[in-house]
């Protein structure tokens, strides 16, 4: 695995790691208490992930066998009402504590804000002075944007209040649309998270998302570069998932690459990914491919 990149976890003096394990979809307490006890010390939820679920399974898993754990999470708008103001933010925020049973978090993200403008974010009683009031208190040490879609995370991290980013299904090995979003957080020397290496399954291998990334259908130019990208790393005798997660590994503006476990057995099979070792020229014969094609994602 790539050392890390200098980077502390905010508000101690750990080292951030390489990977950050993706809880979107845990609900299951077993697979919970493997999370908090495995090689892999630091974990992304949400307030809305399985509806609270996740963030209430690593919460008794942590209670249960106890480990020096980092957890990242995120305040959600409302899912009844789309309101996602200050105050919406301070109650995300007691849930998320309440649910995790902690008092503080090292980050605390801006998490997919659709129901509002970047405007409306930003005033008086919005969303973002709430996460930094949060931030003046203590109660939270960084706090971060993680929105896909458009170009509204650049519009977030021009505002220069935030300390992180997180970004997903836009830095691949068949996509690189992020690169103006990893540029913009260098420029401000923020922390940067990638997450969905795997483009949603199709660099994974897995047969239920062949035909789809970002869970969207692929076009035939778009399959016929993943396919180029498979005959390439068959060449070469790496697997076309290792070679797609060491490809955000490797990337030095970015600071931790965000996988999504949703069970034990891709918990273990992560471990054999991180050890995998690419050749130089592997990469030298990546960049011949070209660019990819546009992806179906925005």
């Amino acid at each position: 695995m790539p050392d890390e990149q200098g980077r502390r976890v905010p508000g101690t003096d750990k080292p951030l790691e390489a990977v950050t394990l993706g809880t979107s979809g845990l609900g299951d307490e077993a697979l919970a208490r493997a999370l908090v006890t495995g090689r892999f010390r630091q974990l992304d939820t949400s307030n809305m992930y399985a509806e609270g679920r996740s963030e209430t399974v690593i919460g008794q898993a942590l209670k249960q066998a106890g480990g020096e754990v980092t957890i990242f999470s995120k305040a959600d708008r409302d899912l009844a009402t789309g309101v996602f103001d200050g105050d919406r933010v301070m109650r995300s925020w007691e849930e998320t504590t309440s649910r995790l049973g902690v008092e503080t978090l090292p980050i605390y993200h801006l998490h997919d804000p659709f129901t509002i403008t970047v405007r409306e974010a930003m005033a008086p009683g919005g969303a973002v002075p709430a996460l930094v009031s949060l931030r003046e208190q203590g109660l939270v040490d960084a706090i971060g944007i993680a929105v896909g879609g458009g170009t509204m995370v650049q519009d977030y991290i021009r505002t220069d209040a935030f300390d992180a980013v997180l970004t997903h299904n836009r830095y691949t090995l068949v996509d690189r649309r992020a690169e103006d979003i990893l540029d913009l957080a260098a420029e401000r020397n923020m922390i940067v998270f990638n997450a969905a290496p795997f483009g949603g399954g199709i660099l994974s291998g897995s047969p239920r998302h062949a035909a789809t990334y970002g869970y969207r259908p692929v076009s035939p130019e778009f399959a016929a570069h993943v396919e180029r990208m498979r005959e390439l790393c068959e060449r070469w005798g790496v697997g076309l998932a290792a070679a797609a997660l060491h490809f955000s590994l490797a990337e030095p503006r970015i600071h931790s690459t965000v996988v999504g476990i949703s069970s034990k057995e891709r918990l273990a099979a992560l471990d054999a990914l991180v050890d995998t070792v690419i050749p130089n020229g592997f990469w030298t014969d990546l960049a011949s491919l070209g660019t990819p094609p546009p992806s179906p994602i925005d």
